[in-house]
């Protein structure tokens, strides 16, 4: 089981109690999402949809890498990598 840091963005952080960055274990990205979503519940609906997928507007880089582009939530981890959890911002002046 590899430990990694999940950086939290700051709209986020409400939610972390304040906390930008959050230490879990996991084998896979999943696994690393739901003990995030354990420690910290309220992530849970705001990440993931009903079904527990990824919101499509949510963006997951591992060391700086969209997961999208490789095996998704089953990619496996290894000690010491960080996460990100980047939400879509859309709008801005016309």
């Amino acid at each position: 089981m590899a430990t990694i840091k999940v950086k939290v963005p700051t709209q986020l952080r409400d939610a972390t109690g304040g906390e930008g960055a959050v230490t879990v274990d996991g084998d896979t990205v999943g696994a690393a999402l739901d003990a995030l979503f354990t420690a910290h519940p309220e992530l849970r609906g705001r990440i993931a949809d009903e079904d527990g997928a990824l919101r499509r507007f949510v963006n997951v880089y591992l060391d700086g890498e969209d997961i999208r582009f490789g095996d998704g939530v089953d990619t496996p981890l290894s000690d010491r990598q960080e996460l990100q959890i980047l939400p879509a911002v859309a709008g801005g002046a016309r």
